[in-house]
C-alpha cells in the first residue's frame, strides 16, 4: 500500500502525542549523549541531524559485535550479507548499495574516513561509540555520504593502566576472544592495544559435499597512541591491521528444483566447490591537533591498503561438472573467482573554531590517491577445482579453463574543500550553512589480455565532481524539546562499465546502458523533533523527509548482451519518516524501539520505461524494532540484566520490475546477563534470531537465492580490569 508524506506526518504525530510526557523539568539531571557528527564534540539533542547513537555502555549491553547488529536496530536501515565478507549492501532511506558500487554511507574511524565499501564489514571490537547519520552528509563528508555516515570511535588511550579481557563459546563451533589493555608510558604518552580471534564453523550445509559453507575465522589487531607534545600539540596515532577467511558465493539456483521465489529460503546447497574468501586490511593513521588561540588546526594522514578474493561454484551452483551440465551435456557449468586490491593515501587539513562563539566554523581540504586492480574470471568445471587467478587467467588450464576474464587498473584521484557556519541568532536558535565542493578523477586502464577483449589497454578517464550544500536551523525554546528542518544534496560518482556495452545495447534496442554510467545525486527536505524528559526517564526522536534521486545506480544482468553493468533509474522518490525511543518504565526496566517507513517511488527509467510506478528496489516498506531491558538482583552481590528485542523489515522488492518480493520477516534476539557489583566480571548468555526465522538475505533475479544466518547463541564471559 502506497504511504503519502500526508499520512506519515498523521501517524507519526499520533506516536508522539502518546508517548510525549507532561513534563517542564530540566534535561540537565539526564544523561547527555556528545556525538561529533559536526566534527566537533556537540549535545545530541540540539544537532539538526536524524542520528542514532550507541554509546559504550550499549555496545556491551546489546552485545553489538557487527555492523549488522547495530544497523538493525538503526530506524529505515537495513543490510544485506551475502557473497562475501568484503560485500555488504546497505540501504538507508531508500538509498542503496548495488553490486560493484559504492555504499551510500560515508564511514568514519576516528575521524578518518574509509576508502573501500570493502572495508566496512568487520568485527566491533573495543569500541566507545557509533553514530548513524541520515540524510545527505556530503557537505562536510563528501562524496559517498549520499544517504548518511556512520562514525565510529574507537576508545582511547587511558593515563591509568586497565584494560578487558573476554571469551565467547557458542553454536556453530564459535570460538572468540579479545582483550585490550590500555596506560601510560609518560606523563605526556598513553597507548592501547588491542586484539582479537575468532572462528566459527559454520552452520550451513552443503548437502553434495557434505561440508558447512558459512565458516569464518578472523584475526584483527590495532594499535593507537596518544601524545600531547606540547599543552596546544597532540598527536593520535593508529595502526590496524585484519585477516578474515572464510566461505563465499553460496548461492542456489532456484530454477534448477522448479522455483523462483524470493520467500523459498529451504532449499539446499549442493554446488561441488566450496566457495572461499580471503580478505587482508591495513590502515595507518596520524592525527595532529593544534590550538590556536582560538582556533584548532587539524591534519589528518592515512594510509589503507586492502585485498581480497573469493571463488567459488558458478552458474548454475549444482553439483554438476561441465560435461554433464543439469541442461545438457557440454552445456556450461562453470567456477568463478575474483581479486580485487586497494591502495589510497588521503589528507585532510581542517580549521575547527572554538565552541563558545556565536559564530563557529569549520574550513578545510581534503585529497585523495587511491589506485585499485580488480580482475574477474569465470571458467569451466572440470570437477578438479579452481585455480587461484590473480592477474593471469590462464594460470591453470588444465583445472578450470577459462570462458571469461576481464580486469583493469584504476587510477583514482579525488579532491574536495570545504566550510561549515554554525550562527547562534539567539540563545534559542541556530543557523548553520555548509557547503563542500568535490571533484573524483577516474581512470581506467583495461589490463585483460587481447584473447580475452578487443578493446585491451585502452585508458578511459572521466571526473565526476558536484558543490554539496547544506542549510539547516534548529529552535531549542521549548522546554526538553528541539525542532530543527534542513535541506540538503549530495552524490556518489558515477564509473565505467565494460568497453562497448553502449553501442551493443542500442544494436539491441536497449536504452539507458552505456559504456559510462552516471554519478547519482539527490536532494533531500527534513524536518525533526527532538525529546529529552528527564521526568519520565524517556528520550524520543521523530524524523520526515523527502528525498529525490536523480540517476539512481542499479546492477543489471542483460541477458540480450550476457552482460553485468551498472545504469542508472533515472529518477526516484522517497518520501517517509521514523521514530525512536527509549523510556524508563520502572526503576528496573526500560523500553526502546525505533520505527521507519519508506514509500518509494520509480518516476522514470530509460531502460524500461513500463517499470516507472514501481517501487525502488532493495527498499524494505517499514522497519520496526523494538526491546525491553530489565535489571534485577537474582543473586547476590550480582546484577541479572534480561535482554529482549524484535525486530520485523516490510516487504521489499529486489528489482524495478517488481516482480520479486520478499515478504517481511520478523527476528527475535535475546540476552541474559550477570554483573558483579564491582563491575569486574561479567557473564552473559546471548541468542540471535532466537526463533531460527528462515530466509533469503539476497535474491538476484532470475532466482540466485542466498540463504540468511541460522540461529546462533553462546556464552560470553568478560574481565575489566579496573
Amino acid at each position: 500500500m502506497a504511504i503519502k508524506y500526508s499520512q506519515v506526518a498523521l501517524s507519526l504525530a499520533a506516536i508522539l502525542s502518546g508517548l510525549i510526557p507532561n513534563t517542564g523539568q530540566s534535561a540537565d539531571d539526564m544523561e547527555v549523549i556528545e556525538v561529533t557528527s559536526r566534527q566537533r564534540s556537540e549535545n545530541i539533542q540540539n544537532v539538526p541531524i536524524a542520528i542514532t547513537a550507541f554509546g559504550e555502555q550499549d555496545i556491551e549491553d546489546m552485545g553489538l559485535e557487527r555492523a549488522a547488529d547495530f544497523i538493525s536496530l538503526t530506524p529505515n536501515m537495513t543490510m544485506v550479507e551475502a557473497q562475501n565478507a568484503g560485500t555488504s549492501f546497505i540501504t538507508i532511506r531508500g538509498l542503496s548499495q548495488v553490486r560493484n558500487g559504492e555504499s551510500p554511507v560515508a564511514v568514519s574511524v576516528d575521524g578518518v574516513l574509509q576508502i573501500s565499501p570493502n572495508q566496512f564489514n568487520q568485527d566491533l571490537y573495543d569500541i566507545a561509540q557509533i553514530e548513524v547519520l541520515k540524510g545527505p552528509q556530503g557537505a562536510l563528508y563528501g562524496r559517498n555520504a549520499i544517504g548518511g555516515a556512520i562514525n565510529i570511535t574507537t576508545k582511547k588511550p587511558t593515563d591509568e593502566l586497565t584494560g578487558y579481557a573476554e571469551l565467547d563459546l557458542g553454536n556453530g563451533g564459535l570460538k572468540a576472544i579479545s582483550g585490550a589493555v590500555s596506560g601510560p608510558v609518560t606523563d605526556e604518552l598513553s597507548y592501547r592495544i588491542t586484539a582479537q580471534y575468532r572462528d566459527f564453523d559454520g552452520l550451513i550445509d552443503n548437502v553434495y559435499l557434505g561440508q558447512k559453507v558459512d565458516f569464518q575465522t578472523d584475526k584483527n589487531i590495532r594499535g593507537r597512541a596518544l601524545w600531547y607534545l606540547t599543552d596546544d600539540l597532540t598527536a593520535d596515532f593508529r595502526l590496524a591491521h585484519g585477516q578474515t577467511r572464510g566461505g563465499a558465493v553460496n548461492y542456489i539456483f532456484q530454477p534448477l528444483f522448479g522455483v523462483n521465489d524470493a520467500n523459498v529460503a529451504d532449499l539446499d546447497i549442493e554446488a561441488n566447490n566450496i566457495g572461499e574468501n580471503e580478505r587482508d586490511t591495513t590502515s595507518a593513521a596520524i592525527k595532529l591537533d593544534w590550538t590556536l588561540d582560538d582556533v584548532t588546526a587539524s591534519f589528518i594522514v592515512a594510509a589503507d591498503k586492502l585485498e581480497e578474493y573469493l571463488s567459488g561454484d558458478q552458474f548454475p551452483y549444482s553439483r554438476a561438472i561441465s560435461a554433464n551440465s543439469p541442461f545438457g551435456p557440454n552445456v556450461f557449468d562453470g567456477t568463478q573467482a575474483q581479486y580485487l586490491d586497494v591502495s589510497a593515501q588521503s589528507y585532510e587539513l581542517r580549521f575547527t573554531s572554538a565552541s563558545d562563539q556565536d559564530l563557529r566554523w569549520i574550513g578545510g581540504l581534503y585529497y585523495l590517491n587511491t589506485d585499485r586492480f580488480i580482475s574477474s574470471f569465470t571458467g569451466l568445471d572440470l570437477g578438479k577445482g579452481i585455480p587461484r587467478i590473480t592477474k593471469n587467467p590462464d594460470i591453470a588450464p588444465d583445472i578450470s579453463p577459462a570462458t571469461t576474464y576481464l580486469s583493469d587498473d584504476n587510477h583514482n584521484t579525488a579532491w574536495a574543500v570545504f566550510g561549515q557556519l554554525n550562527y547562534s541568532l539567539t540563545d534559542t536558535q541556530e543557523l548553520s550553512v555548509s557547503g563542500r565542493f568535490d571533484s573524483d578523477k577516474r581512470e581506467q586502464t583495461n589490463t585483460t589480455p587481447l584473447k580475452y577483449s578487443a578493446t585491451s589497454g585502452e585508458v578511459r578517464s572521466e571526473t565526476f565532481d558536484k558543490f554539496q550544500p547544506k542549510i539547516s536551523y534548529v529552535y531549542t525554546g521549548i522546554d526538553n524539546i528541539s525542532l530543527y528542518a534542513n535541506y540538503a544534496q549530495g552524490f556518489r560518482s558515477g564509473g565505467f562499465n565494460q568497453s562497448g556495452v553502449g553501442k551493443l545495447a542500442e544494436q539491441a534496442g536497449l536504452k539507458g546502458v552505456n559504456d559510462l554510467y552516471k554519478a547519482e545525486e539527490t536532494s533531500n527536505y527534513e524536518l525533526g523533533f527532538k525529546g529529552l524528559f528527564p521526568g519520565a526517564s524517556t528520550r524520543i526522536n521523530a524524523s520526515l523527509f523527502n528525498t529525490r534521486i536523480d540517476n539512481q545506480h542499479y546492477f543489471v544482468f542483460v541477458g540480450a548482451l550476457g552482460a553485468q553493468v551498472l545504469t542508472n533509474i533515472d529518477e526516484v522518490s522517497l518520501i517517509g519518516g521514523e521514530l525512536d525511543f527509549k523510556t524508563g518504565i520502572t526503576e528496573f526496566m526500560d523500553i526502546y524501539g525505533a520505527f521507519g517507513i519508506t514509500d518509494s517511488e520509480i518516476k522514470a527509467y530509460s531502460l524500461t520505461p513500463a517499470d516507472v510506478g514501481n517501487k525502488a528496489p532493495y527498499v524494505p516498506e517499514y522497519t520496526i524494532n523494538l526491546g525491553a531491558q530489565v535489571t534485577a538482583e537474582l543473586l547476590s552481590g550480582w546484577d541479572t540484566k534480561f535482554t529482549l528485542e524484535w525486530e520485523q523489515r516490510g516487504k521489499q522488492y529486489w528489482d524495478p520490475a517488481n516482480t520479486s518480493a520478499r515478504d517481511a520477516i520478523d527476528l527475535v534476539n535475546a540476552r541474559i546477563g550477570l554483573l558483579r557489583h564491582q563491575a569486574d566480571w561479567s557473564v552473559n548468555l546471548w541468542a540471535k534470531n532466537l526463533t531460527n526465522e528462515k530466509y533469503l538475505a539476497e535474491w538476484v533475479l532470475g532466482g540466485f537465492a542466498h540463504p540468511a544466518q541460522e540461529r546462533t547463541f553462546g556464552l560470553e564471559v568478560r574481565w575489566n580490569m579496573e
